[in-house]
């Protein structure tokens, strides 16, 4: 059962700038998510503006793109390799963000990479056509990884009924799906888009590169957890056994380490616009928007490959308030595309026809 006190503040307030609200949680290691624990929040300011909107400022004004751009052609050029070989690894799934850095990586940056795919639990039929079309007009090489469909379904099933969390399963596969392909391909650099912080962690977490190791690695495959149960315990209670788990078991640290394999986001040396990653990569690798509005907000290009990701947002609604309009319109007015006034009515419009379906 969900625990009812997940540490939010019982005061809520909206930031100033956007209209994020301090019940947003920050990232966490997901295997390592327990029921009860409590959630890490988005930080404020004394002047009531988020921490999202504190670095979307540091981002356009105290940050020399030109310089970071430097750093980058530095890195891919200690990785580049010059027998044909792969040297860059991209999880993703085809839309707009891993459409742009795999393209601009490969055809900008001359770079040679492998693109991974952690296969949604569910392709919405606008996602199944940008998958294909990223891959055949982008001209990238990829594998697409399927898990288990029955451990999935359960995994979904208790981290849904446990946690209220039923995108668990896919998070934790999406994270280590790069680090594992990388062991086996002799790849030493994986490169993810933006860095999560930038949405809401603590801004420090912005200063680095890389991706902690503790998202995607650890000391102990039994020390992982599920819906808020260890692995050990589901396997003592199901058929399921080790060996079953085996894609959703993260890399050890050590081995990480003598490897050479290093986690970078792209969005530390490019300035990173969702918006304008989409204008890429509809030119670029005939990614499409979707027909009609997403479920519960006003946009048509974010998150539309997994018929699952508006149940998730379902729950983001009940557990934080926070719906899809809400994350969508705080997005674009730190992107300049919106005010914050125009954020304000599209969340109103768009949550209250999400809370009819929900309630009525």
């Amino acid at each position: 059962m969900v625990s009812k006190d997940i540490g939010l503040p019982k005061k809520v307030i909206f930031c100033k700038k956007c209209v994020i609200s301090n019940q947003r949680p920050s990232s966490v290691i997901e295997f390592q998510n327990k029921i009860g624990d409590k959630k890490p929040i988005i930080d404020f300011d004394d002047h009531q503006i988020c921490s999202a909107c504190r670095f979307n400022d540091i981002k356009n004004n105290d940050i020399n793109w030109d310089e970071r751009e430097k750093k980058l052609l530095k890195l891919l050029d200690q990785f580049r390799k010059k027998d044909g070989g792969y040297d860059i690894l991209i999880p993703g799934s085809g839309g707009k963000d891993s459409a742009f850095a795999s393209h601009v990586l490969k055809y900008k940056y001359g770079m040679n990479p492998l693109t991974v795919t952690w296969a949604p639990h569910l392709y919405t039929d606008i996602g199944q056509k940008n998958f294909t079309s990223w891959i055949h007009k982008g001209g990238l090489d990829n594998i697409l990884f399927t898990p288990n469909g029955r451990l999935h379904s359960y995994l979904t099933k208790i981290s849904f009924q446990n946690l209220l969390h039923p995108f668990q399963p896919f998070i934790i596969g999406q994270k280590i799906i790069g680090p594992k392909m990388a062991e086996k391909f002799n790849i030493k650099l994986i490169m993810y888009g933006e860095n999560q912080a930038e949405y809401g962690n603590l801004i420090n977490e912005n200063k680095k590169p890389t991706m902690d190791k503790s998202f995607f690695s650890s000391n102990n495959k039994y020390s992982m957890f599920f819906g808020g149960i260890s692995v050990e315990e589901i396997i003592k209670k199901s058929d399921f056994t080790i060996s079953d788990f085996e894609p959703y078991i993260p890399p050890h640290f050590k081995d990480l380490d003598d490897k050479g394999i290093e986690m970078h986001y792209l969005g530390y040396y490019v300035k990173w616009d969702p918006q304008e990653m989409f204008y890429y990569a509809s030119e670029h690798t005939g990614f499409s928007a979707n027909d009609q509005r997403t479920e519960g907000t006003f946009s048509k290009y974010s998150g539309i490959d997994d018929k699952i990701d508006t149940f998730h947002y379902y729950t983001t609604l009940i557990k934080f308030g926070i719906g899809r309009a809400t994350y969508d319109a705080a997005q674009e007015v730190r992107n300049g595309k919106i005010t914050r006034n125009e954020a304000i009515a599209l969340v109103k419009k768009f949550i209250w026809k999400l809370l009819v379906v929900l309630f009525y």
